[in-house]
């Protein structure tokens, strides 16, 4: 359980970033979420290892926040391009 609970706070934190550098329109949120999208699928992993509920909610909700983070990563790559966001499925 110490891996699970290290890896939701860094979870966690590297949320906080990626929304900090899009919210600022930082250059680089493309890469802050692509980042995030990869610690949260880590953090998915893990906590799918353990049987409680609790734990599987966590990573049903890192594994949405992976393909959301995924998805802003390439919006951001497209924006600076200069092509046209994808338009998104919710």
């Amino acid at each position: 359980m110490t891996r699970c609970i290290r890896l939701d706070i860094d979870c966690a934190e590297i949320c906080r970033l990626a929304v900090a550098y899009m919210a600022r329109g930082s250059e680089l949120s493309a890469d802050a979420c692509e980042l995030c999208a990869s610690i949260c699928e880590a953090c998915a992993q893990e906590c799918d290892r353990h049987p409680m509920a609790h734990c599987k909610d966590c990573a049903k909700a890192c594994r949405r926040c992976a393909e959301e983070c995924r998805r802003m990563a390439t919006d951001q790559m497209r924006k600076q391009s200069g092509q046209r966001p994808a338009a998104s499925a919710h």
